[in-house]
């Protein structure tokens, strides 16, 4: 028989104590486990606390050939500032939600040609505080991730696959049949390996 320390009225024994503290630390290690990464989503080369992605030469590729195929690469750094049809639009505390009529109708905005709903979404995921160069970058990579092939884009780079997922996201892009998903001009996919491929050259050069 295992001879017991007498205690206090009120006061836990330390084989209770143990044991409490035993069972906090199993369900710590079992809440952390089944724990969802940010947004409910794992996050290729993020981290809870920081909710940013990491900017690696092929994802820095793929953000230079989303811009190349969205016509916001040519301007530099006002591409992040440019409204669709070309025009600009001057803070970058928030998008600007300025509503355009050109050939069509659209409040896209920034070098990835954000829509507004769409902006919002991943401003929240990420937690990002203004529509600034960084920040856009991460929401475009968010995007890339949500339909699912940041990974494929990071072991395979630029593929057809890829660009055909991507043409849901970005009308720019093309789909398998080589045409745009929403009716709009499009960039040949030879032209967008030959970009991302020669873009990705010069990062890792």
């Amino acid at each position: 028989m295992l001879g017991l320390l007498p205690h206090r009225r009120g006061q836990a024994s330390p084989a209770t104590t143990a044991a409490a503290t035993a069972l906090g630390l199993l369900l710590l290690a079992v809440s952390a486990l089944a724990s969802p990464s940010e947004g409910g989503q794992r996050r290729a080369g993020t981290t809870l606390e920081q909710r940013q992605y990491a900017i690696t030469p092929e994802r820095q590729a793929l953000l230079n050939t989303i811009r190349y195929a969205e016509g916001t690469w040519t301007q530099g750094g006002e591409g992040y500032r440019t409204l669709y049809g070309g025009g600009r639009f001057g803070s970058l505390d928030r998008h600007p939600e300025i509503v355009v009529q050109k050939r069509y109708r659209s409040a896209a905005a920034g070098a990835y040609q954000f829509l507004p709903a769409t902006w919002s979404e991943a401003a929240e995921r990420l937690q990002l505080r203004s529509f600034d160069p960084h920040s856009q970058d991460q929401a475009a990579l968010y995007l890339v991730d949500r339909r699912g092939v940041l990974e494929q884009l990071d072991r395979l780079g630029l593929t057809r696959e890829v660009m055909a997922v991507l043409a849901r996201e970005w009308a720019s892009f093309p789909s398998h049949q080589g045409a745009s998903a929403y009716g709009q001009p499009v960039k040949t996919p030879d032209e967008l390996a030959r970009f991302y491929r020669d873009n990705l050259a010069s990062l890792r050069g």
